[in-house]
């Protein structure tokens, strides 16, 4: 583990222990059940955030990318009697189509990422809120899907699958970010793209695979949310969702410049913003806080990143000005 992901740590652990102490409630079976089933559901998209941060890059379409998959992946079972594990694969070829459209605009037509994510925001919606005609998709009463459902939303032990799915994916990104050759491609075009690229490193390439990496991980969200909410209204399923996973991959120490960060400080930040979270609504506060909790944690930690960074490289300077006056001193 890293400083930043350490000091992270204790503050959940600190979090969790004055919310404990404020409302007893919140150590509840069933309390810790409910808060571990929205750590997973959040954390899936939270990770396929950080790998286009990490690259300097932003997403911020992936609200509107659950609730466009999940339109669809409930209307193929629901409308259209598709097979659930051919809906799977079709919303998931759909999510891959979707990070390499995002990586093509990005590195071929050299389109800034926020641009292309802002447009796909209100495209993806757009077309959910047409396809269902601005109404509901859900399934119908009696509908039963066992086999997915379990996997989906059912519990093993108490454990939702939610959260194994989570850790499952936060293991494999954990070694293919921190561990693997293009793990360390996505950390050099983060920290400077032209140095990366005169290195031989095929900085296009890596950055649509960034891209695509996190369409797919957000659409394997898509159909938890969609399993767990069983119904999606295009106009408010999945709004405010990228902030959320901004929030998180800054909390985890993703620098939004890129070329830096850590999967266990996005796994602890999404652990300490549904914290936050459960508090607001243990203690009967308005959840439309909740936006206010999430614009001041990314606030919070844009301003410690900065800070943290600017230290560094005074602590940098000084270092080399001491070398050079020991080596003028002999």
């Amino acid at each position: 583990m890293q400083k930043k992901d350490i000091g992270l740590a204790t503050l959940v652990v600190t979090v969790g222990a004055i919310v404990a102490m404020v409302n007893p409630r919140f150590l509840s079976p069933i309390n810790l059940a409910n808060t571990a089933n929205l750590i997973g559901l959040f954390g899936l998209f939270s990770i396929a955030e950080a790998f286009v941060i990490v690259t300097a890059g932003i997403e911020l379409s992936i609200g509107s990318v659950i609730a466009l998959i999940g339109v669809i992946f409930v209307d193929l079972i629901a409308g259209y009697g598709v097979p659930w594990p051919i809906a799977l694969a079709i919303v998931m070829v759909l999510s891959v189509f979707i990070g390499l459209l995002h990586g093509w605009l990005i590195t071929r037509l050299k389109l800034q990422p926020f641009v292309v994510t802002l447009c796909g925001l209100l495209i993806y919606r757009g077309v959910a809120r047409f396809y269902t005609k601005d109404g509901t998709a859900g399934f119908t009463f009696g509908s039963n899907f066992p086999t997915l459902e379990f996997l989906v939303s059912g519990r093993t032990a108490g454990v939702p699958h939610s959260v194994v799915a989570f850790g499952l994916v936060a293991i494999v990104a954990w070694f293919l970010l921190h561990r693997t050759v293009f793990g360390r491609h996505l950390f050099a075009v983060g920290k400077n793209v032209e140095a990366a690229r005169y290195s031989g490193i095929n900085t296009d390439r890596v950055i649509i695979q960034a891209y695509v990496l996190c369409a797919f991980l957000t659409g394997i969200s898509a159909v938890f949310f969609a399993m767990y909410t069983r119904s999606v209204q295009p106009s408010s399923h999945g709004n405010f969702y990228e902030l959320y996973a901004i929030a998180a991959a800054v909390l985890g120490g993703f620098s939004l410049r890129g070329g830096e960060g850590s999967i266990v400080g996005v796994v602890l930040g999404v652990i300490l913003l549904q914290i936050l979270q459960n508090l607001v609504n243990l203690l009967g506060i308005p959840s439309s806080l909740n936006f206010a909790v999430m614009g001041s944690v990314i606030l919070a930690g844009v301003i410690a990143d900065t800070q943290f960074s600017r230290y560094r490289e005074i602590r940098r300077q000084q270092i080399a000005m001491s070398a050079l006056e020991e080596s003028a001193k002999q």
